[in-house]
C-alpha cells in the first residue's frame, strides 16, 4: 500500500497527538522517584535500564496508534515490547521510543524525549516526531513535506534556504560537538576530540565546542539547534550503539532540512535491520554540514 501525501499528514497528526500524550505522562512523574528496572539491552548502562513511565508512556502511544495500525495495515515496533518482525513484511512500521533518555529522566535531569517514527520496509524514514516534555518542544517532519517547530515552520540558520548538495557556509562560527556519556567514557575519546579539533580549524570553523549528556534522540535535536555540529556513533563489534527507534524520527527532520543523517560511511540508516534493531554494526553520524561529514568518517 502506497501512502499518499495527506495519508502522511495524517499519520503525522496521529503521532504527534500520540507523543503530547506520553508527554504529558512523563511530565507528571518528573522529579519524582520511580522504581528502576534492568532489561537485556546493549553494552551501555542507558540501554539497560526502564521504568513503569516507559511502560506506561508506551501503553499511551500504542493506544493512540493502534487504530492506524488497521487502517493503513502498519506493523509496530516499539522500545519495550518484542519485536515481532512484521515490519520486515508491512509497507511501512511505527517506530517508537516511549521515553529516550531514561538515564537522564531517572537522574531528574533535562534530556529524555519521545520519539515517534514511521518508516518505509526499505527503512526510509517517513515521519518523524520528537517531543521534549522539559522544555516543551514539539519537532515533526513529513517526507518531501517540510519539518515544523512547535507547530511553526522552522527552518535553522544553515538550512533556511540551502540545498543537499550546497549547504550554507558556516565558517568562522564554533563547530558543536554533542556527546553522549558512550563516547565520554570511550578509551578513544582524548584522539578523537583532538582529531574533531583539527577537521574544525581545517574547515574554517572557530573552534569546538561541546554539548553533553542527553539522550540519543535530543542529541542529534541539538545538532538541529546549533548549526554547525555534529553528533556521532562509532560502529563497533559489540551490540549497541543504539536502535533504531534511537534514530528513526531524527533521521526525518534531518532529511527535511537537507543534513547528514546516514551510517559512518556515508550510506543511508539501516532503519529496518533484519538481524537485530541495535546499529552499532555502522555507527551513525549526524551532521549539518557534507564536508564536515566527511572528513569526521575519516576517523
Amino acid at each position: 500500500m502506497l501512502l499518499r501525501p495527506d495519508d502522511l499528514l495524517y499519520l503525522s497528526e496521529c503521532a504527534i497527538a500520540a507523543a503530547i500524550e506520553a508527554g504529558r505522562i512523563i511530565a507528571s512523574y518528573a522529579g519524582k522517584s520511580v522504581p528502576v528496572q534492568h532489561k537485556e539491552g546493549g553494552s551501555n548502562l542507558a540501554s539497560q535500564v526502564v521504568t513503569e513511565v516507559d511502560l506506561r508512556s508506551e501503553r499511551a502511544i500504542v493506544a493512540i496508534l493502534q487504530s492506524t495500525c488497521e487502517q493503513y495495515d502498519l506493523a509496530l515496533l516499539t522500545e519495550e515490547s518484542a519485536d515481532d518482525k512484521a515490519r520486515l513484511e508491512k509497507d511501512y512500521f511505527w517506530c517508537v521510543d516511549p521515553m529516550d533518555g531514561t538515564l537522564c529522566f531517572i537522574e531528574s535531569t533535562p534530556g529524555y524525549a519521545v520519539s515517534i517514527a514511521l518508516v518505509s520496509r526499505s527503512g526510509m524514514p517517513m515521519i518523524g516526531v520528537v517531543y521534549d516534555p522539559v522544555s516543551h518542544t514539539l519537532y515533526s517532519a513529513v517526507k518531501g513535506q517540510g519539518i515544523l517547530r512547535n507547530g511553526e515552520s522552522w527552518s535553522t540558520k544553515s538550512a533556511s534556504s540551502a540545498s543537499v548538495s550546497e549547504p550554507k557556509s558556516m565558517v568562522g562560527e564554533p563547530l558543536t560537538l554533542v556527546c553522549d556519556r558512550g563516547f565520554l567514557a570511550n578509551s578513544n575519546y582524548s584522539s578523537v576530540y583532538e582529531a574533531l579539533v583539527s577537521i574544525a580549524s581545517k574547515l574554517g570553523f572557530a573552534g569546538l565546542q561541546t554539548l553533553e549528556r542527553n539522550g540519543a534522540v535530543l542529541n542529534a535535536c541539538r545538532v538541529l539547534e546549533n548549526p554547525p555540529a555534529v553528533y556521532f556513533k562509532l560502529p563497533k563489534a559489540e551490540e549497541g550503539g543504539g536502535s533504531l527507534w534511537d534514530f528513526a524520527a531524527t533521521a526525518a527532520l534531518f532529511s527535511e532540512l537537507g543534513y547528514v543523517a546516514s551510517d559512518f560511511y556515508g550510506e543511508p540508516l539501516d532503519l529496518n535491520r533484519a538481524d537485530s534493531t541495535f546499529m552499532n554494526h555502522r555507527g551513525v553520524l549526524f551532521a549539518t554540514d557534507y564536508s564536515l561529514a566527511i572528513e569526521i568518517q575519516k576517523l
